[in-house]
């Protein structure tokens, strides 16, 4: 079973969103913030997305005890 998609507390540079992404798709966290910038000189919403998922994403922490619960 892969990972859930949560922001982790360890390892953020910013929000955590690109350390979530990498450990959910079992990617190193360097490359997928490497993606990510290569992708913002693309025209596209990429910053917008990644505000999003920002907003969207649990913290890990959120993430456990809303498990824990059910």
């Amino acid at each position: 079973m892969s990972a859930p998609l949560v922001r982790p507390r360890n390892h953020r540079m910013i929000a955590g969103v690109c350390a979530g992404l990498a450990q959910r798709y079992g990617t190193s966290r360097r490359t997928m913030r490497v993606i990510f910038l290569v992708s913002c000189l693309l025209p596209g919403p990429q910053f917008l997305l990644y505000l999003a998922l920002w907003l969207l994403l649990p913290n890990e922490k959120a993430a456990a005890t809303s498990a824990q619960s059910w």
